[in-house]
C-alpha cells in the first residue's frame, strides 16, 4: 500500500527514517513517501484533513486534536510511542553571560522563550524549569512559537534569548557559539514519552491491516535505532539534506551522549497510560484544559492493545501489564518499571 507520513527535521524522527533507509516498511509491504513538514501545526493540519496518513507527532498534540484544543478538532489514535527524551533548553550567549552575573531569577526574568508548540513536552518542560527558578512563566517572561528549524535563526536575530527544542536544535546553537545548553528533558522529566505515531482515528478503523503493519516496521526500526552498533549509519543517515540535515559529527555525538533520546529500550515505544494521563495534567495544570475536561481521551487514543499486537507479532515480548510510573505532583517523572523488549 502506498502511504504518504509525515517528519520534522529532528533527531527522533530517526525510526521513520530508518524504516524506510533500512527497508522494514517494505518488508511489510508498504510503499512509502516520507515528506519532511516546517512545523507541528503544518504536520497536524495536513494530518487531520486527511493529506497525510500518518505522522510523527507530539504526544500532548495528538491528545489536543482528539479534544478539538488549538486547531481543528479530529480522533488520533497514538498506538506507538517513537522516543523517551531527546529535548533540551538553550539560552543564547548573552542570557548566559547575565546568568553568571545575576543568578537565575533576575536573568532571567523579562526574557522570551521560543517553544515548539502549546501542546508539547517542550512547553512544559520550559515551565517547569522556569518553576525551579522560582519564575512564573505568565507574569515573568513570554513564551514565544517558533518552528524547531527556525529556532537558531531567531536566536541569532535576538528575536528570542532562549528556547525548549529536540535535538539536534539545541546542541547546533551551542556548536555555532550561539549559546549554551543548560537542562535536557532527562533532567527535567526523565522518562516521559516524548514523540508518537499517530493516523486519524478514522484511518486506523478502516485500515487495521495497513496499521498494524506500520506499527511493525516502526518498532523493527525503533530497535535498530537503540543498537550502539547502529549510531555511525544512523548519524550518516540522519544527517542528508532531506532528512535532519545537520553534521554528521554532532549526530553521532548526540546518539552516544547520556541525554540522547531513547526508542526502544526501557519501553519506550508501548503508549503507556500514566504518561497521558501526566499531559492531561500539565494542560489542567497550565490553563490549557478546565478541571476534569479530557476524561476518557487517554483510553481513546494511547492505544496499548493495538501495540502490544504489533509487538506479539513480532514475537518480541510486550509488557504484560501497564508499566508503573510515579508522577510527582512538581511534573518530574520517575520511571519505577521499566520492564519490556530489549533492543
Amino acid at each position: 500500500m502506498n502511504l504518504k507520513l509525515g517528519f520534522l527535521a529532528l533527531l527522533d524522527a530517526a525510526p521513520l527514517l530508518v524504516a524506510k533507509e533500512r527497508g522494514f516498511f517494505a518488508e511489510q509491504g508498504l510503499d512509502v513517501d516520507l515528506q519532511r513538514q516546517s512545523s507541528w501545526a503544518t504536520l497536524r493540519d495536513k494530518l487531520a484533513v486527511g493529506a497525510l496518513d500518518g505522522a510523527q507527532m507530539l504526544a500532548p498534540m495528538v491528545l489536543a486534536s482528539t479534544l478539538g484544543l488549538g486547531g481543528l478538532q479530529e480522533p488520533m489514535v497514538a498506538a506507538l510511542a517513537l522516543n523517551i527524551g531527546g529535548n533540551s533548553i538553550t539560552l543564547s550567549s548573552a542570557l548566559t553571560a547575565r546568568l553568571r552575573e545575576n543568578g537565575l531569577p533576575a536573568a532571567l526574568r523579562g526574557c522570551t522563550f521560543g517553544i515548539v508548540h502549546p501542546f508539547s513536552a517542550h512547553h512544559y518542560e520550559m515551565r517547569l524549569w522556569l518553576a525551579t527558578a522560582g519564575l512564573d512563566a505568565e507574569r515573568d517572561v513570554q513564551l514565544a512559537v517558533v518552528p524547531p528549524a527556525q529556532m537558531l535563526s531567531h536566536l541569532s536575530a535576538g528575536l528570542i534569548d532562549g528556547y525548549c527544542a529536540g535535538e539536534p536544535w539545541g546542541r547546533l546553537a551551542a556548536s555555532a557559539g550561539l549559546g549554551q545548553v543548560v537542562a535536557t528533558s532527562r533532567q527535567i522529566c526523565p522518562g516521559r514519552i516524548e514523540k508518537m505515531f499517530a493516523v486519524r482515528q478514522h484511518w486506523a478503523d478502516s485500515h487495521p491491516g495497513t496499521h498494524q503493519a506500520v506499527l511493525r516496521a516502526l518498532l523493527q526500526a525503533a530497535r535498530w535505532c537503540d543498537r550502539p552498533e547502529n549510531r555511525a549509519e544512523l548519524a550518516e543517515l540522519l544527517s542528508r539534506p532531506g532528512y535532519v540535515n545537520a553534521p554528521r559529527a554532532l549526530l553521532r555525538e548526540l546518539l552516544e551522549s547520556e541525554d540522547r533520546p531513547v526508542f526502544h529500550e526501557q519501553a519506550a515505544n508501548f503508549p503507556e497510560r500514566s504518561q497521558g494521563i501526566w499531559y492531561l495534567d500539565q494542560m489542567r495544570r497550565w490553563g490549557q484544559l478546565p478541571e476534569g475536561g479530557g476524561d476518557g481521551v487517554v483510553d481513546q487514543v494511547f492505544r496499548a492493545d493495538l501495540a502490544r499486537l504489533a509487538f506479539t507479532d513480532l514475537g518480541l515480548p510486550a509488557p504484560a501489564v501497564p508499566l508503573e510510573t510515579a508522577l510527582s505532583a512538581d511534573g518530574v517523572s520517575l520511571p519505577q518499571s521499566q520492564t519490556g523488549a530489549s533492543a
